[in-house]
């Protein structure tokens, strides 16, 4: 692991606060901090064959629907492992959302095989669930509660190191010291977070984003936005975070929309960027945008569908912007934000809503609706979502509690209470102004 100065937040479990963040202890008249990357990041087409490096006996790959076998990219990684002298299992089948029993299952599948290398490959959930089982893997007695508690995990690297290999340009999970995963008896989604799940080492390679759906494109790209404006107006931003954060927005204005159209070039450009966005809020944390993607994303499965946690995001930020605005701080670091995008305003207030505009025309670029009501169970904007007014309404205090108590939320520039939280979803669902 890479151990840099400053920071986020020193990683002691006995500083774990009630919010689900680290309270920074001072170190010799400073905050000391840390700042947390994988050991080592491949990078650039072709990068998948850095595996042929790899030392160890026996490595497991754990992988998701099957676009990594049918595009050929799975084959490729066990031939590389096997030229590396190591035996290789896959783990298959891991569902977009993970669960806490698919966790379980892959946990138990490390048990019986006792790999040293554990190869997570493919989008988000691939990486996140087997993120979840290499704990549970080196640490049998440990439940999901335990999982959960925030920076609180004991040592990992007993018995496996990981490697992540992403597929998509969005969760960058590649780098991060996150996995979330889904309690579907509770109908949350639940962050874990820890700097010893970052993994060791990261596979960015464009070849394996270049087989994104239209579809995907767009959320993962508004997911990686929104990663990049949450970390630069966190309070645990910092001079090691801002320019990952302000470099990759810049990347993605440029090149997400031309990606979502087919342009290669940007499509390539885009997997770099959402990486740079996530080693960004791995170390900057994020706010509660994602808090309310989190609460929200599965709390209506029962009518048929999730809201996509990508898709929630880009809904989800022009409000989380025009709320945080009310913040002086968070204000003017929005306004750097549009300075470099380029965007006009005379003042602060002009400029955040010069940025509160641009996101909301990137969602209409990216066919992404702009509010829950119109959030149709296939993602597209329609006149009525799937989720019905009466339900969301009898849900949504309850909604706004679990975001409170989300990881995220505690990193937020401005705190809500549940009230404003409350108030804040459902302008969310019905698309109206954030005017408090």
């Amino acid at each position: 692991m890479v151990i840099i100065l400053s920071a986020a937040r020193l990683k002691e479990p006995e500083e774990t606060g009630s919010e689900g963040s680290l309270n920074i202890k001072p170190f010799g008249g400073m905050i000391m901090a840390r700042f947390t990357l994988p050991r080592d990041l491949y990078h650039g087409k072709g990068a998948l064959e850095a595996l042929k490096t790899f030392t160890g006996k026996r490595a497991m790959i754990c992988v998701g629907g099957g676009s990594m076998k049918r595009f050929g990219f799975l084959d490729r990684a066990i031939s590389y492992l096997k030229e590396a002298g190591m035996e290789v299992e896959v783990f298959e089948g891991i569902e977009p959302d993970p669960s806490v029993d698919t966790v379980m299952r892959g946990a138990e599948a490390m048990a019986k095989f006792q790999p040293d290398w554990i190869i997570a490959m493919g989008g988000g959930s691939p990486i996140d669930a087997a993120k979840a089982m290499w704990i549970k893997y080196e640490y049998p007695q440990t439940t999901f509660e335990d999982m959960c508690k925030v920076f609180g995990l004991p040592k990992l690297r007993t018995k496996a190191h990981f490697c992540a290999i992403s597929s998509t340009s969005g969760t960058a999970t590649e780098v991060t010291a996150f996995s979330i995963i889904t309690d579907y008896t509770k109908g949350i989604k639940f962050p874990i977070a820890d700097f010893e799940i970052t993994p060791d080492v990261a596979i960015v390679d464009p070849d394996l984003a270049e087989t994104m759906p239209k579809k995907l494109v767009a959320h993962t790209g508004m997911d990686a936005m929104t990663h990049s404006v949450e970390a630069y107006v966190s309070t645990a931003n910092c001079d090691f975070t801002d320019p990952l954060a302000i470099h990759a927005i810049e990347m993605i204005i440029k090149d997400l929309v031309p990606s979502y159209n087919g342009d290669m070039a940007a499509r390539d450009r885009m997997h770099n960027a959402q990486c740079l966005a996530g080693m960004a809020f791995s170390n900057a944390l994020l706010g509660i945008v994602h808090s309310m993607a989190h609460k929200t994303g599965a709390a209506f499965a029962d009518y048929g569908a999730h809201i996509i946690h990508g898709a929630a995001n880009a809904m989800y930020l022009p409000k989380v912007v025009a709320f945080n605005a009310k913040d002086p701080v968070a204000k003017k670091r929005y306004g750097v934000i549009a300075d470099y995008m380029g965007l006009e305003g005379k003042n602060d207030d002009e400029k955040v809503a010069a940025l509160i505009a641009y996101l909301r025309k990137m969602n209409d670029d990216l066919n992404i609706p702009h509010c829950i009501k119109n959030y149709g169970a296939d993602s597209y904007p329609c006149e009525q979502g799937f989720v019905p007014e009466k339900v969301f309404l009898e849900r949504v205090h309850d909604i706004a509690v679990n975001a409170i108590a989300d990881a995220c939320t505690g990193s937020n520039p401005r705190q809500p209470s549940v009230e404003e939280m409350e108030k804040l979803l459902k302008c969310c669902y019905y698309d109206t102004e954030v005017d408090f």
